[in-house]
């Protein structure tokens, strides 16, 4: 699997004149990083707010202006461009840019470049205050989506005037979320449902006090940014964690392990795999107090009943239903990993069991590496090094490809 849907994808990036444009040059950073290559295309009023050089030093190649177009190979510069490209992304779209491209003008590189492309055309509006609900914009707006255009925002915040309101530009690192899953949809888990748990789930003493784990919900995240890249229609089940979700991704919050498993459930009736990282909690109290302990009270005593157990639940699911076709799930250990992890296995019918040893300083919670043994139904053992999350997500990812498979 590729480590990025943007590895070696052609984008071309328009940028019009807006003080937005600074962001441009952020973004074209980000989607560099991401293994993009980026030609940049600046109006001419784009050119008051930041350079060409700017753009240039952050992708390491070539950034044009519409001096360009009438220069060197000019009469064909928009065809090369329009040619190559996978994508064209144009962020900022002022309102005077959506209109020409709504019109089909090409009075300038831009707008040639997007009248000779064949890519999807991505736009990311920034205008003033009143400027997106003229009625001429709005028609412009419709038109392109009608063409088939992705409009990203714009969002609600201060613009340059000083007035509040929607017209800033959608953040860059958004944008690249929405890019990115845009362009992984031809992958080879396309046209696939995967539902993925990740975190750590909180069951409440009383209105301000729970149990609860560890679990920062990374490796979880990770699985859903790898299934989306694969090309899946994701649905990501999270207890509370201070991650955004992917670009792409259903987002189901589950706070206790009840609603983590109805909420699973309902999920893999028509899923194709699970991917189960989340850290459900095994005991519960068997009362909640209404009302916040307090310490004067005395030391209080509680009385534990086991939670849910979704992976038997579901395995009994399974075997009325036939979905998800494909389940793995994770063994986060102390001691005796292997030996936990295969009778987990056996137990509650998985296809793929991934463990690993949570005491360790380089794996498990709240760390962005992990060090795991993929055990899998044959008996054989996949000894993983020290990965990142997200590599070791790709390496899940790949296992489970060949199970569905």
């Amino acid at each position: 699997m590729s480590p990025s849907p943007l590895n070696g994808k052609h984008i071309v990036l328009g940028v019009s004149g807006s003080v937005a444009a600074y962001k441009a040059v952020d973004l074209a950073s980000r989607l560099t990083q991401g293994g993009a290559l980026v030609e940049a295309v600046l109006t001419e009023a784009a050119g008051r707010f930041v350079t060409p050089l700017s753009f240039q030093s952050v992708t390491g190649r070539a950034a044009y202006t519409d001096s360009d177009l009438w220069s060197g190979p000019a009469h064909v510069l928009h065809i090369g461009l329009a040619r190559q490209a996978d994508l064209l992304l144009v962020a900022p779209a002022t309102a005077h840019t959506i209109a020409k491209l709504a019109s089909g003008s090409g009075e300038d590189l831009l707008a040639l470049t997007a009248l000779a492309c064949r890519c999807p055309l991505v736009l990311a509006p920034a205008m003033d205050g009143g400027m997106l609900d003229h009625p001429a914009t709005q028609e412009n707006l419709q038109v392109l989506l009608r063409r088939g255009a992705i409009i990203l925002g714009p969002e609600r915040g201060h613009l340059a005037s000083g007035l509040t309101g929607i017209g800033r530009m959608t953040d860059p690192k958004e944008i690249l979320g929405r890019v990115r899953f845009l362009l992984s949809r031809g992958g080879p888990l396309r046209g696939r449902k995967v539902v993925v748990t990740a975190g750590g789930t909180q069951e409440p003493l009383d209105p301000v006090r729970m149990i609860t784990n560890r679990s920062s919900g990374k490796q979880g995240y990770a699985l859903a940014q790898a299934a989306l890249d694969a090309g899946a229609e994701v649905t990501l089940i999270s207890a509370p964690v201070s991650l955004e979700a992917p670009a792409g991704a259903t987002h189901l919050p589950a706070r206790t392990a009840n609603e983590m498993a109805d909420a699973v459930l309902q999920a893999c009736l028509e899923a194709d795999l699970l991917l189960m990282a989340a850290a459900v909690a095994d005991f519960r109290p068997a009362q909640v107090k209404d009302q916040k302990i307090k310490r004067g009270e005395g030391v209080p005593a509680f009385e534990l009943e086991r939670t849910r157990d979704i992976l038997l639940e579901l395995a009994d699911q399974r075997r009325r239903t036939g979905h998800p076709q494909v389940t793995i799930g994770f063994a986060a250990e102390t001691e005796n990993l292997i030996q936990n992890a295969r009778r987990k296995l056996q137990q509650k019918d998985l296809a793929l069991i991934v463990a690993n040893d949570v005491s360790s300083p380089d794996s498990g919670f709240a760390t962005d590496t992990n060090r795991v043994t993929l055990i899998s139904q044959d008996g054989r053992e996949e000894v993983l090094p020290v990965l990142s999350k997200a590599e070791v997500a790709e390496r899940i990812l790949e296992r489970a490809l060949v199970l569905l498979a």
